[in-house]
């Protein structure tokens, strides 16, 4: 690539300087760094702006906050001018990418794939202006390759390199199949960025491998080589597990805004920085002066995440939703006062059963079990009032309210 920071005035480096420092704020790994740099010289010099890419395989549509990650990225190049490159994944999709997998995934259908791009294209437009975005199918390219070309793009690939992936590595090594097809995967997606000739792709540390396919493929093209940018994985509420709806540790972007608030409050406080970092539109100028503010302990962790709490709420709901959110917050959990919009329900069962059952019923707990352990950890209250025996008989009475965790609240109408 030609050494466009070498042509660049002092304003244009100011210029590049600014936007590599906030393209790398939060970063988990740019592969290579100097190229980006390169890249963001050349897009200020030229007045030609990047591509970025992003790949989707729709195959779960319900988007929450550890998916903005990679969203929030792409909207400060957006910002800058620069073209975003949202790649559906409709061919490759059918497949589904085995990474951390250890048995193949399931191939979705046409009309599967279609709804789930749906679902992705309306939440993501809380995040990006999508009048501004490529939206782009591989399988407008993909399904047009012959067997021959098929042939040539496997050609251009060793299946030592392929077997460094660890999850094809270790289910080989237990004995676990490997379908062919499976190889494929990373080939399409490398593909994609010779089609799109895009010069940087973003994902999370789990894509690097696919990613750099990306690169590997262009070159052998002779194409403009792309820049990985790998994302870190954002940890859920438990601090420990990748945020998941199936570890039940998520804030959905589609949540309401009472609740997304509330559990921004449970978030532990060690990850706090990196949610302003990786889940926020905060100024990084503002984030560095709470880190800086948290070290010096001259601004306190739970003030922080008061303001955390509003700003995720006001990014999805608007500024009024996110002052309502902190007003039920500090009326409801700071002050010990009941909500004014608990949730009304007509029961129409028995008179008398046991508080397990009732909220097994109601829908408070998922599990017999799961209502069990939230009674011995003190969780569940009747009318206020703390239950401790998980074999009492709960007499239903008109208005009575049942309570679980901070956040969940149903009032009884007989």
């Amino acid at each position: 690539m030609e050494n466009f920071l070498a042509q660049a005035t002092e304003n244009q480096k100011a210029e590049i300087e600014r936007q590599y420092k906030l393209y790398s704020f939060g970063t988990q790994e740019i592969i290579p760094a100097d190229e980006l740099k390169q890249k963001v010289a050349k897009a200020v010099i030229t007045g030609a702006p990047l591509k970025i890419k992003l790949g989707l395989d729709p195959s779960a549509p319900d988007v929450h906050l550890g998916h903005t990650v990679v969203l929030n990225k792409l909207r400060q190049f957006q910002e800058n001018g620069h073209v975003i490159q949202l790649l559906i994944g409709d061919f490759t999709g059918k497949i589904g990418d085995p990474t951390g997998k250890s048995i193949a995934r399931k191939q979705l259908t046409d009309e599967e794939v279609k709804h789930n791009a749906k679902t992705y294209f309306e939440q993501f437009g809380k995040v990006l202006d999508m009048n501004k975005v490529e939206l782009h199918y591989n399988s407008f390219w993909l399904s047009k390759l012959n067997f021959e070309d098929v042939i040539n793009l496997a050609g251009k690939i060793t299946v030592s390199r392929l077997l460094e992936r660890d999850d094809f590595e270790k289910r080989l090594g237990e004995g676990k199949p490997v379908s062919l097809h499976e190889f494929f995967y990373p080939l399409m997606q490398g593909y994609d960025s010779v089609e799109l000739e895009c010069d940087i792709e973003l994902g999370g540390t789990d894509q690097h491998f696919n990613i750099l396919m990306g690169r590997h493929f262009q070159e052998k093209y002779g194409k403009e080589k792309q820049v990985a940018m790998l994302m870190p994985l954002l940890e859920g509420l438990d601090g420990v597990e990748k945020m998941s709806k199936s570890k039940k540790n998520y804030i959905g972007i589609d949540e309401e805004p009472w609740n997304m608030y509330g559990k921004a409050m449970s978030i532990p406080d060690e990850l706090m920085i990196k949610y302003y970092k990786l889940a926020t539109d905060v100024p990084l100028e503002e984030i560095e002066e709470m880190e800086r503010g948290l070290t010096m302990n001259t601004k306190h962790p739970r003030d922080l995440k008061m303001q955390l709490g509003k700003t995720i709420v006001r990014m999805y709901h608007g500024e009024k939703a996110a002052q309502e959110a902190e007003n039920h917050f500090k009326t409801v959990f700071q002050k010990g006062a009941l909500p004014d919009d608990i949730p009304v329900v007509k029961w129409e069962g028995s008179e008398q059963l046991p508080i397990i059952e009732l909220l097994v019923e109601l829908g408070l707990q998922t599990s017999k079990s799961e209502a069990r352990r939230m009674i011995k950890n003190g969780g569940v209250k009747l009318n206020q009032e703390k239950v401790t025996d998980e074999n009492l008989q709960v007499a239903i009475e008109n208005d009575l309210i049942v309570q679980v965790g901070k956040r969940k609240f149903v009032q009884l109408k007989r």
